[in-house]
């Protein structure tokens, strides 16, 4: 089991009593509501880390376009009407 630790926190009192009423609503406590959405918040940041981190290693090792590194067309054969 995960150890917790307990923080305390300055919420504005209309936010808070929303909170509270969202809790309930979701059938939670305001702790659990609080937790979750770290977590998910944690877990998405995470998420997004690892996909930036694969694709800027994509951009370094560049695509396979099939050309070879060569360019067999010039810039005006592509303008051409």
């Amino acid at each position: 089991m995960e150890t917790t630790q307990n923080v305390t926190l300055a919420i504005p009192k209309d936010v808070l009593r929303k909170a509270k009423i969202l809790a309930v609503q979701k059938n939670t406590s305001l702790s659990g509501l609080l937790t979750q959405t770290l977590v998910d918040l944690v877990a998405h940041q995470e998420a997004y880390e690892q996909a930036r981190q694969r694709n800027l290693a994509l951009l370094k090792s560049g695509l396979n376009l099939g050309t070879h590194g060569q360019i067999p067309w010039k810039r005006e054969e592509l303008h051409e009407h």
